[in-house]
Formats: C-alpha cells, sequence, structure tokens
C-alpha cells in the first residue's frame, strides 16, 4: 500500500532557537520541514527544492519577509506564504495580505496554531491548482480552435462564435444531425462572460411534451398528482449561465407560447404556482430543420422564431467541407486508440480514400462511429478500408465458399462479431454499430454471450 506523500515545509527565520523548536515539533507531526536563516538562504532552497507552504519571520537582516513574500510571487502565484513577527501590527498584517500572504501570525504563537493555518492554506492551494486545471482543460476542449476544421466554412462559424460570444444575445444554430451544433453551444457559453455559471442542455425531441414543461419550468408541491415536492426547472438551474435548447423544432406550440413569454419578460412560472420570478439566462438553440419551413406549415411560431433568430449559425454539412476530414479522423483515431489501449497511428491509402468520398449523411457523428468501430476491430496498427465498411457492405466478407448464408445469418454474426470485440459492452456495440442498445437486446444479444469465432 502506497503511503501519503509527505508535506514539504519551509520555515524562515533568523532566531536560531525558533527555528529548532519548529522543526522537532513539524519532525514528529510527520511533515518534511527545511529551515533557513535569512530570506536569501531561503530563496536558494526554492530553487532546489519544491515546498507545498512557506512561513517566513517579517523582520530579518539581509532580506526581510515582505521582501522574500515579493520575489516568491514572482515565481509562484499559488504557495502558501504565512508570515509571523513578534512585532504584529495591523498595518504590516495588511501589506503581508496585499503582497499576496496567505495568513499572518503575530509572535508568540501555539505550534498546533501555526499547523492549522499550513493545513488549511495547503488545502486552498490544491483546490486553486484543480480549478486551474480544470480551466484549462475545458478552455481547450471548447476553445474556437479545437472546433477541427481549417476549411473555409469552418473559418466562418469560428468568426460567428467569436462575435457571439461576448454577447447575451439568443443564437439559433443551424446544421444536419451530427454537425456538432452543442459542441459550439458550449463553445459561445465557455468563453462568455457566463462561463462560470452553469451550461444547461436538453433535446426537447427526446422528451415527452406531458415532461417538456416541467423539465423546463419546474413545479411546486401538489401541481400535479405526483408531484410530492417541489422541484427546480433547468432555467432556474442555468441561472447566471446558458441554456441550450436543442432540436427546439419538436417544442410543441402551447409551450413554444410560454417560451417566447420567457423571452420577452425573463420570467418564469413553475407548473402549479401563481406567481412568477425573473431568471438570468441565456438561450441557445438548434435545430436540424428549416424553421421558416414549418411556419409555413403553421407548427412553429413565428413571434418565437425572430426572438430566437437574432443571431444564426449555420453549420456546414460533412460532405460540404472535406479537407477537414482527415484532421477529424486522425482526432477520433488517437481519441479511440488512447480508449481501447491500441497503438494505431494512422489509415491506410484505400482507407483515406474511403473516408474522403463516403456520403457522411450522419456528418461528423457518423464519421466518429465509423473510427470507433475501426479500431475496436483492427488487430494492426493502421486502419483498412475493410474495417471501415459499414455493415451492409460488410456482409460479403462474411460468405463461406460455396456454402453462402442468409443476409440474417450474416448480420447476427456481425453483431456478434461486434459483441467479441468490445468484451460484450452492449452500450459500445450498439453505438458502433449505429443502432440502439434496445434493439441488441430484442435480438437476444446481451452482456454474457458466447464468444464466437467468425
Amino acid at each position: 500500500m502506497t503511503s501519503m506523500r509527505r508535506k514539504r515545509i519551509l520555515f524562515v527565520d533568523d532566531d536560531p532557537e525558533m527555528r529548532s523548536l519548529v522543526q522537532e515539533y513539524f519532525d514528529q507531526e510527520g511533515y518534511l520541514l527545511s529551515t533557513a536563516d535569512n530570506g536569501k538562504a531561503g530563496l536558494a532552497l526554492l530553487s532546489e527544492l519544491q515546498f507545498d507552504a512557506i512561513v517566513t519571520d517579517l523582520r530579518m537582516k539581509e532580506m526581510d519577509g515582505l521582501a522574500l513574500l515579493r520575489e516568491i510571487r514572482q515565481q509562484d502565484s499559488l504557495i502558501p506564504v504565512v508570515l509571523i513577527t513578534a512585532f504584529g501590527t495591523i498595518e504590516a498584517a495588511v501589506e503581508a495580505i496585499k503582497e499576496g500572504a496567505s495568513n499572518f501570525i503575530p509572535k508568540p504563537f501555539k505550534m498546533a496554531v501555526l499547523k492549522t493555518v499550513l493545513d488549511k492554506a495547503i488545502e486552498n492551494k490544491k483546490i486553486l491548482e484543480e480549478n486551474k486545471l480544470l480551466k484549462a482543460e475545458l478552455s481547450e476542449r471548447y476553445s474556437f480552435d479545437n472546433l477541427l476544421g481549417k476549411s473555409k466554412e469552418m473559418q466562418k462559424v469560428y468568426q460567428l462564435i467569436r462575435q457571439v460570444a461576448s454577447s447575451h444575445t439568443n443564437v439559433l444554430i443551424q446544421g444536419e444531425s451530427g454537425t456538432g451544433k452543442e459542441l459550439v453551444a458550449k463553445a459561445i457559453h465557455h468563453n462568455s462572460t457566463r462561463s462560470h455559471f452553469p451550461f444547461v442542455a436538453i433535446n426537447c425531441s427526446a422528451v415527452p411534451e406531458t415532461l417538456l414543461e416541467s423539465e423546463l419550468f419546474g413545479y411546486v408541491k401538489g401541481a400535479f398528482t405526483d408531484a410530492k415536492t417541489t422541484k427546480q426547472g433547468l432555467f432556474e438551474t442555468a441561472t447566471g449561465g446558458t441554456l441550450f435548447l436543442d432540436e427546439i423544432s419538436s417544442m410543441p406550440m402551447s409551450l413554444q407560447a410560454k417560451l417566447l413569454r420567457v423571452l420577452q419578460d425573463s420570467e418564469i412560472r413553475p407548473l402549479g404556482s401563481t406567481a412568477s420570478h425573473k431568471v438570468d439566462v441565456r438561450i441557445i438553440s438548434a435545430t436540424n430543420r428549416d424553421l421558416e419551413e414549418l411556419i409555413e406549415e403553421g407548427i412553429f411560431r413565428e413571434d418565437l422564431f425572430y426572438r430566437m433568430n437574432v443571431i444564426t449559425i449555420p453549420l456546414p454539412a460533412l460532405r460540404d467541407r472535406r479537407e477537414d476530414i482527415p484532421i477529424l479522423a486522425q482526432h477520433f483515431l488517437k481519441q479511440y486508440s488512447d480508449q481501447n489501449k491500441k497503438d494505431i497511428t494512422g489509415f491506410d491509402q484505400a482507407a483515406m480514400s474511403y473516408l474522403m468520398n463516403a456520403a457522411w449523411r450522419g456528418n461528423v457523428r457518423e464519421l466518429e462511429n465509423a473510427i470507433e468501430r475501426a479500431v475496436v476491430l483492427s488487430n494492426s496498427n493502421r486502419v483498412t478500408s475493410t474495417e471501415l465498411l459499414p455493415v451492409s457492405k460488410k456482409a460479403r466478407k462474411f460468405e463461406f465458399g460455396e456454402n453462402l448464408v442468409s443476409l440474417q445469418e450474416i448480420e447476427d454474426r456481425y453483431v456478434e462479431k461486434v459483441l467479441n470485440a468490445v468484451e460484450g459492452n452492449v452500450e459500445k456495440a450498439a453505438r458502433i454499430l449505429g443502432v440502439s442498445a434496445r434493439t441488441l437486446y430484442r435480438r437476444g444479444k446481451s452482456g454474457n454471450h458466447k464468444k464466437e469465432e467468425v
């Protein structure tokens, strides 16, 4: 069993007796303590070792505690620095905090108090570092540059995102299924002033009409038979941030009227409530259908369309930006090779030719699924066209000499092969095959299947 890493502390004080007392106490408490008798000696140790926290006396010769603090802050903005002094004043404390001190302790002090202050400061540093890493990760994941594509069409998308991100304007994203509408919505949110507040997404087509209103607006206790408690809706959950309404074209007309009222008045009324209250939410909507055609058909409100359609971001289909396919393909190849712990570095010529010429009716999502399937089935360090072919075309490979088998048996055996490749993970197999997990379960293919050679 691996032991926990010991905390390393630097203690700087020109009083040898104080250094000795602190050394003895923290050694007994299991810390790694290094000492220095002045600021310059402390800086020398900092250049050699990594410390979790620093404690320094305020009044010292050669370099005092404040000068040491300033030098440390130039090198590291997060490491905790605690100042101690026998000449503590309010002015000195305020100046130390302004310079970036984590805390200020007057002499004499109890060792247990210093330990508590240090432990809390180190824990706060850990939280700050985790937040910094998370912010960097999110920035990388949803940065404009990471919306993969170098085509002119995608450059136009990037430019629109940059222009709208800093505003509070409602945005409508239009594009075929699989073009990355939610990724664009997240990029807008993350690069906006609302990025520190929630991004909440809902697919309007995936929620039954009877439940969609309560999901969006919430309800109060007793609003209907099963309303045992009051529930907060997504508008309130997203307060201060962004609410992403995917497939807005599926929203029923009755609910469109209520959404229009929210957009006009910035107020919601939970189901069963007699009172409305303000909400501060940016709305980003998305659709794969032509809303103006739906308006002509009488199934989408024209006034709601104009409220939502302040800024429109049209996403190009993958077939209209084929120069981006190699970039996307290589990205997904690395992602799923790492995920499946396989060393697959590229595509052979036939495979890349197939990728460049396929119809990709499902756009980037279909491309991603095809690459994942190929990685799972590949037994070499390069993907071939055979592994990329969809099931319907790949069926020819399952003929056994002169003994041809039925289409149903071909399909069954291919499904079995994919299940074997993913070790019975039905959800993963369904994603690779482009069907729902429920479809596989109905076929009787469970995770406890018997492996067969095909």
